[in-house]
Order: structure tokens, then C-alpha cells, then sequence
């Protein structure tokens, strides 16, 4: 079996596939998953070098995110309703291989109208950013909100579940071509280049000087975007893909009467599992609506070429979602709508 092992902590570009990889052990919760598509996430950087909140032993085979069918061996947990063959997607530590035992739990079954390349970034990307945007920061039909690396996987998702959600979308990111992805993919309305000096006041003067009711930020740049937050605003912290974790002065959360929150999605499992249900629920009508959809880099990538793709990631060469494509498949199109 092919997999992405990390032995020793470094880069992942130091690392190389294997194809002697031992089949993964399926413990009695869990079910067996052909992988054909799995999602690169900015946190399997940091995960492969030791720099990521969660630090499993060594060795490990990388990557979280999915979507295959289940095996047609594998074992059926009782109280699963997944089928041997059925689509799915979910999330499991080792994905970046040929086959990953998965908790049935965070497996879910792939609706008709989406792909594996695009099911294999919904886990993680979707329910972050819907949870942020609703469950954090309580978003309202009508109110300003403003995305960070808006074309990114997160943000494209954010950019289009606040668009569903009756929001006015200000799109910010670093090229004007990532702006045209975040509008012409994700629905913004607006778009704001970030590297430009004092951004800030087109963000003032696109909402006329009320400032963004909501802020969505997975990049690190919360303190830039408190200089056009409006009174009674809401920051999300969602991560920190620049690479600085912000200290933020308390002096403008105080002034400005604003809440500063954060959105760990992995935590729900842990800490509130009766509420991911009800999270999905929403989010796979959204899909099934035909008002969002899951946006898939055009650069889609082999297993062997892995390594090309968080290269791509970690350069914020990519847009949208970063996808390895493991294994071929009729089904593995895209989406018809």
C-alpha cells in the first residue's frame, strides 16, 4: 500500500511516498476506506514537522481529510449505517494513502452531486467556517463581513456560506487574481488587496464608513482588520496561515465594544460532539441547494506529486481547495449540478 509516512520530524518536502506501507489496523469503531481523493490542509505542514497542536507518535502516515468508499472488507461497527462500496467522506489521520481506517463517526455519506475531489475538502474547510460565521459569531442577513485569504479553502467556503446567509462579502487577498476567484467562485461583492497600504480605508468607504460587522481571519491578521471593524463587531481567529500568532491590543477591543473569538473546529469532537450533527445538517443542505459548493484547485494532483501540492499551499500559489487525487474513478468528476 502507498502512503505518506512521517518517520522523523521536518518538512514535508523532505519526505518521501512509500509503497511498502502496512495496512492500517481498523479497531472496533471504525470502518475501512478506499481513499480516492484526499484534501491538503495548511495544518499538515506544520503536523509533519511537529508543529501542530496535535502530535500524534511516530511514525504516522499524513493527512486528515477524504472521501472514497467505504472497503468492501471492512468490518461495519454496530450502530453504523455505512454499506461495503458506498461514497463517503470524513476525516482520519492518514489519508494520504491508499486506504485509512476512519472512526464511522466522522465518516459521512458523499452526496450524489459532488465529486471526490470536491468531497475530500469538505470535513474540515466547511464545518470551520460555517461554526465560525454562525455558531461564533452569530452572523445576521444584511451585515458587513469581511474574509481573509477570501480564495483560500476556508475562505472561499466563508465567502460563499455568508453570501447564503444574506450577507454583504468583502473578499480580501494578496493578488487581484485571487479577488476575481473569491468573486467569480465564492459570490463576494467586494474585494480588497491586503499587501496594499491602508486597505483598511476601502474597506471604510465600501461600507461607508459603518466597518465589517464580522471578521474571518485564517490567516493572522486580526490586528490590520481591527482598524475597519464596526462598533459591537465580531473578530474570528481561525488560524494562522502567515505564520505569526498576533498579539492584539486590548486598548481597540475595549474601545470599540467588539468580541474576539475563535473557532477550533477539531475541539467539537472532544468538547461538544452532540453539536456536529446539527452542523452538518445545515451544511449538506446548503450544498444540496445548489447555493454553495465546494470549490477544487485546478492543479489537482497525483499521490506521487503530494508533496508539489502542499508546495503549492504553503507558497499561497493555490486557491480554492488543494486536492491529491489517489485514485482514478468514472464517479471522480466533476460535480453535475
Amino acid at each position: 500500500m502507498r502512503g505518506f509516512v512521517v518517520n522523523e520530524l521536518k518538512h514535508p518536502s523532505k519526505i518521501s511516498l512509500r509503497t511498502d506501507v502496512a495496512e492500517p489496523q481498523v479497531a472496533k469503531d471504525q470502518v475501512l476506506v478506499d481513499v480516492y481523493s484526499s484534501g491538503l490542509n495548511f495544518f499538515d505542514i506544520l503536523q509533519a514537522q511537529g508543529k501542530y497542536q496535535t502530535k500524534p507518535p511516530l511514525p504516522f502516515t499524513l493527512g486528515t481529510e477524504f472521501a472514497g468508499r467505504v472497503s468492501q472488507d471492512s468490518p461495519i461497527p454496530q450502530g453504523c449505517t455505512l454499506k461495503p462500496g458506498q461514497r463517503v467522506f470524513g476525516a482520519a489521520l492518514g489519508s494520504f494513502a491508499d486506504r485509512v481506517a476512519a472512526p464511522h463517526t466522522q465518516v459521512l455519506p458523499l452526496p450524489d452531486n459532488v465529486s471526490f475531489d470536491e468531497g475530500a475538502g469538505l470535513y474540515v474547510t466547511w464545518p470551520t467556517s460555517y461554526e465560525g460565521l454562525v455558531g461564533r459569531a452569530n452572523l445576521q442577513k444584511d451585515e458587513w463581513v469581511l474574509v481573509t485569504a477570501a480564495a483560500g479553502g476556508v475562505g472561499i467556503a466563508a465567502v460563499q456560506i455568508a453570501k447564503a446567509l444574506g450577507a454583504k462579502v468583502i473578499a480580501a487577498a494578496g493578488s487581484g487574481e485571487k479577488l476575481d476567484i473569491a468573486k467569480r467562485y465564492g459570490g463576494a461583492d467586494f474585494g480588497v488587496d491586503y499587501t496594499k497600504s491602508g486597505w483598511q480605508k476601502d474597506v471604510m468607504l465600501i461600507t461607508q464608513g459603518h466597518g465589517v460587522d464580522v471578521v474571518y481571519d485564517p490567516v493572522g491578521l486580526i490586528n490590520d482588520c481591527l482598524k475597519c471593524i464596526a462598533w459591537k463587531g465580531r473578530a474570528i481567529v481561525v488560524g494562522f496561515a502567515g505564520g505569526n500568532i498576533e498579539k492584539v491590543p486590548m486598548n481597540l477591543v475595549l474601545l470599540k465594544n467588539i468580541s474576539l473569538v475563535g473557532i477550533f473546529w477539531g475541539a467539537y469532537s472532544t468538547k461538544e460532539p452532540s453539536h456536529i450533527p446539527g452542523v452538518w445538517k445545515e451544511i449538506l443542505k446548503l450544498l444540496g441547494s445548489g447555493k454553495a459548493k465546494s470549490i477544487v484547485y485546478s492543479d489537482v494532483y497525483t499521490l506521487e506529486k503530494l508533496v508539489e501540492g502542499l508546495g503549492a499551499l504553503e507558497s499561497r500559489k493555490s486557491w480554492g481547495k488543494v486536492i491529491v487525487r489517489v485514485k482514478d474513478d468514472a464517479s471522480n468528476e466533476r460535480a453535475k449540478l
